[in-house]
């Protein structure tokens, strides 16, 4: 039962289900959490005057004992939560067996073209706060908590709509920009990742946070090092680990954090059968926010283009992502994770069975094998004109008996091809 109390009746152990105010405009990542603390019940008399509270959750009179759900505003990586973290793990993998099918969560509510804009903007602002956080913890300061919410909610709102928009951003990459933009790139696959596991709003959130602060440790790391061309010594390597503790100790003493957004920075090193690092775990162990992390920032950095190597083409990367199933990564979900990128991901440069040359800028999220390619080239590899987006779903210019489709996915820069030229921008 819900009840409307002052925030000075708060104490231990109740369950607040409501403010009287926006969560945006306040440290509090989203409304509905279990009061742990007397920390907590004088942030909430700072922000508000009264609260809701629900009984069927947490105590009315007397605090009683009550396990910390995995999304609770002060979860931590105890035992306790790390079981959660396990289980739900688990109830994801059981979503995706093949016995059990079930209607996705969500559905695209805008076009491409009609997202496009909006996603400029967001990464526009996103960058910005990146930077801003990036400079923060160089310098020793606090981290805008709240600023950081705010651009990972307004991502969540987009990817929700439409993340192909994102992606195709995403496909804007600069090697000297690499520690910021990498942020930035890997919270955005984990949205688009997570929006495929049928994450909630509010898991995603919590997902965006940890992704976009998941590498604040490397600003604590010598740059010539993170630069470095050639291989580290063992004592670099040692220093370059070390980002991810650092990165764990300074997101913990940031207030408003969860410690589940924090799993994805304290697990993204770490592989499905060891081996990974800081702390070893493996297996389960390591949870969903975790395995995801370590997914998506493995795949932003094979396919980047970094001082010391060359990214490979998104299409070679999934298949060497797959190889790597239970090795490094969760079998389920490295599965899934190429199931959401698409057989051919956005940005692809594809040869056609006419001979033709595209782009893809756009997945097809029920047909795998039919997304949407901007065409280049033609058959001859003259260049294609007037320019034009086919839709392999509907094989559009297939002609008489002809079915168009893909034939093979061609190497980064193949015939001149430069896939940023083609995706749609946003103007």
């Amino acid at each position: 039962m819900k009840k409307k109390i002052p925030v000075e009746d708060l104490r231990p152990g109740m369950y607040v289900s409501e403010l009287d105010r926006n969560w945006r405009d306040t440290p509090f990542l989203f409304q509905g959490f279990e009061i742990t603390s007397e920390e907590e019940i004088e942030e909430l008399k700072r922000h508000c005057k009264h609260v809701f509270i629900d009984t069927n959750e947490g105590s009315d009179v007397s605090p009683k004992p009550r396990r910390v759900a995995a999304t609770s505003f002060t979860a931590v990586a105890s035992g306790e939560n790390s079981k959660e973290r396990i289980i739900h793990l688990e109830k994801v993998v059981e979503n995706f067996a093949p016995w059990h099918r079930h209607a996705p969560r969500y559905q695209d509510l805008t076009t491409l073209d009609e997202e496009i804009g909006q996603a400029k903007i967001v990464v526009t602002n996103t960058r910005e706060a990146v930077y801003d956080i990036m400079e923060d913890v160089r310098l020793g300061r606090s981290i805008d908590t709240s600023g950081a919410k705010k651009v990972v909610a307004d991502m969540v709102d987009s990817v929700i709509r439409n993340p192909d928009a994102l992606m195709c951003l995403n496909q804007l990459k600069k090697k000297d920009e690499y520690t910021a933009l990498h942020s930035l790139r890997v919270c955005v696959l984990a949205l688009a990742f997570g929006r495929h596991l049928d994450l909630s709003d509010e898991e995603l959130n919590l997902l965006g946070l940890g992704a976009l602060l998941h590498d604040v440790g490397k600003m604590k790391v010598p740059n010539d090092i993170i630069n470095k061309p050639g291989k580290l010594t063992e004592e670099e390597f040692t220093l370059m680990k070390s980002h991810v503790p650092c990165g764990v100790d300074i997101l913990e003493q940031t207030h408003g954090i969860p410690s589940v957004a924090i799993d994805v920075a304290r697990f993204h090193h770490e592989r499905y059968a060891g081996g990974g690092y800081a702390i070893g775990v493996k297996g389960e162990d390591i949870g969903l926010f975790g395995t995801v992390g370590a997914i998506v920032d493995c795949y932003d950095a094979i396919t980047s283009d970094r001082s010391y190597h060359a990214g490979m083409s998104a299409h070679d990367a999934l298949k060497k992502m797959y190889s790597w199933r239970g090795r490094d990564f969760q079998p389920v979900l490295v599965e899934q994770f190429i199931q959401c990128m698409g057989i051919y991901p956005i940005g692809s440069v594809v040869e056609l069975s006419t001979g033709a040359v595209g782009v893809v800028i756009s997945v097809n999220r029920t047909r795998r094998l039919k997304p949407k390619v901007a065409m280049v080239l033609n058959p001859d590899k003259t260049p294609f004109t007037p320019a034009k987006v086919i839709d392999l779903m509907h094989q559009e210019g297939a002609g008489p008996g002809r079915e168009l489709e893909i034939r093979k996915v061609l190497p980064p820069g193949a015939h001149g091809v430069l896939p940023t030229k083609y995706i749609p921008l946003g103007g």
